[in-house]
């Protein structure tokens, strides 16, 4: 595994460099969707990336945000889980929220986990067993177990939409933070003591950072309660995620039920 990782580190790091060569200079905007853009650099970022991993794995499967999914990838044992860049419309708005996130996956399960942000230079670091580390230093979650004391880290979307408002007395402080991996990475690293989701999140949004929780010593679960596998048909996660030390999350999950 450490070739792979060893591999994954440097992706990332040259993703990084070539969102950086679009970041508040000039790129090309597309609509997915509803409030879903994309942008040239997001492809040129998948591009790089599948060539790189899977030109030296090319036995894995392959599932990211900015690629036409394919079903080949359910019968392979190894899968990469990407998102080339997460936290697009922070790009967009030239806010250093965003990162290159990369995981594989091992039978459902995150094995290993890499998050970059090219802005910051942190590199979020995680294999199964082995720990988490930040910039080559060992991390540990938030052993924060009182909600009141509790600083939480939400979606900046969900914020404006006012979804939060029912939230704001249980609580001692909200940060809201774009990119959903790099707020998993941050929680992870002890900057805040819990992340929330209120909404349906995707596989590629948090299989890197889950790794990367789950060797901090915390856990992330999707709002029902339930443990979260990858590499699956119905990428979407529903009806959210929460994420956080083992008695933090249970002392809180049933104020989103």
């Amino acid at each position: 595994m450490k070739n792979e990782l060893k591999l994954m580190e440097t992706a990332a790091r040259n993703a990084g460099a070539i969102l950086l060569k679009y970041y508040k200079s000039h790129y090309e905007i597309y609509d997915k969707g509803y409030h879903n853009p994309v942008t040239t650099a997001d492809y040129a970022s998948d591009g790089f990336l599948k060539e790189t991993l899977m030109g030296a794995y090319p036995d894995y499967g392959w599932l990211s945000e900015e690629t036409a999914d394919s079903p080949e990838r359910y019968d392979k044992d190894r899968v990469w889980v990407v998102d080339p860049l997460d936290g697009t419309k922070e790009f967009i708005e030239g806010i250093p929220h965003f990162v290159v996130s990369i995981a594989l996956v091992e039978n459902g399960q995150p094995i290993l986990g890499v998050l970059y942000n090219p802005v910051t230079e942190e590199l979020f670091v995680a294999e199964k067993g082995e720990g988490a580390t930040l910039n080559g230093k060992s991390i540990t979650c938030s052993k924060e177990t009182n909600l009141a004391n509790c600083v939480v880290l939400k979606s900046r979307s969900e914020t404006r939409k006012g979804l939060w408002d029912p939230y704001k007395d249980k609580f001692k402080e909200f940060r809201s933070i774009g990119s959903v991996a790099y707020k998993l990475g941050l929680m992870s690293a002890n900057k805040a003591d819990l992340f929330v989701a209120l909404r349906t999140k995707y596989e590629w949004d948090i299989c890197a950072a889950h790794c990367i929780i789950r060797e901090s010593r915390a856990i992330l679960l999707d709002l029902n309660g339930n443990d979260i596998r990858y590499n699956k048909e119905n990428v979407a996660i529903s009806p959210g995620i929460i994420a956080g030390n083992p008695i933090l999350v249970r002392n809180s999950l049933h104020l989103f039920n």
